[in-house]
């Protein structure tokens, strides 16, 4: 993997990692439009700089991080169901990290379901602030939900925050719970990917090394930038937008996938 390619790949995890509309499909689709190789360490590398975007909800929300032990157990228990999956599937996910057709088809299928999600939870923005408490019931409960976006496509940020409103949550506080679990979920995933890679990584530690401390970098910098903006957007106009995105994003990779067009990785 070139700098160029790592930057640019970094750029889209930046700009995507909290908009529900799959950071890694987006990833996914770069990656064949530019013909990168699908390799290992490609593998690695999408996996781990979603590490790198995460950790700014630890700097810009870091008063609210920092919170008493009840919330750290919560999100612990939000996370014990993607750890689960994620350890008996992670072959069969990986190799999903190939696959621009699941990718067109998780986008356009979760696009449509966003077309109801703002109905479906209307009455949820105006339940009282303390009657929206969490409890360890309704973390785990939002922690199966996000285990749905080990697919390519589906959003880890979508998956966790619909099932956040599914448990009488608001837009916003659903989206920075959402934001919160990505730590601990992300933290573990890319620590799964490093150990499982060790001997790639150590034999070609000064190719790999760099490439990965730049991604981290500029997909910190760039989410830095989009999670203001996701918050606010999404508290005043829902997922509507979102969710045309996906549709039509969708329809267009099928429509190049059916019609012959070599989209995939090298």
């Amino acid at each position: 993997m070139s700098v160029l390619e790592a930057i640019l790949l970094a750029i889209v995890e930046g700009l995507t990692e909290f908009l529900p509309i799959s950071s890694t499909g987006h990833m996914i689709i770069t990656a064949a439009f530019a013909k990168m190789q699908a390799n290992d360490f490609f593998k690695i590398f999408i996996v781990s700089i979603q590490l790198g975007a995460i950790l700014s909800v630890v700097v810009l929300y870091w008063r609210r991080f920092f919170q008493d032990f009840g919330f750290y157990f919560k999100l612990i228990v939000a996370f014990i169901p993607a750890a689960v999956v994620g350890l008996l599937l992670k072959k069969h996910i990986d190799a999903l990290l190939e696959r621009v057709d699941v990718v067109a088809y998780t986008l356009l299928l979760g696009g449509i379901f966003l077309l109801f999600v703002d109905k479906i939870f209307a009455k949820n923005e105006v339940i009282a602030e303390e009657k929206q408490e969490l409890s360890y019931f309704k973390a785990f409960m939002i922690g199966v939900f996000q285990c749905f976006a080990m697919v390519p496509g589906v959003s880890r940020s979508a998956a966790s925050i619909i099932g956040a409103l599914g448990q009488g949550l608001n837009r916003k506080n659903a989206a920075e719970f959402s934001f919160f679990l990505a730590v601990p979920t992300m933290f573990a995933a890319t620590a799964k990917s490093l150990y499982d890679e060790k001997t790639l990584l150590l034999t070609h530690w000064q190719d790999y090394l760099p490439i990965l401390l730049l991604g981290n970098v500029v997909a910190f910098v760039v989410a830095m930038l989009a999670i203001k903006f996701f918050i606010g957007f999404l508290s005043k106009y829902g997922f509507k937008l979102f969710a045309w995105y996906r549709i039509v994003l969708g329809i267009l990779l099928l429509i190049l996938l059916w019609s012959g067009y070599p989209l995939a990785m090298a």
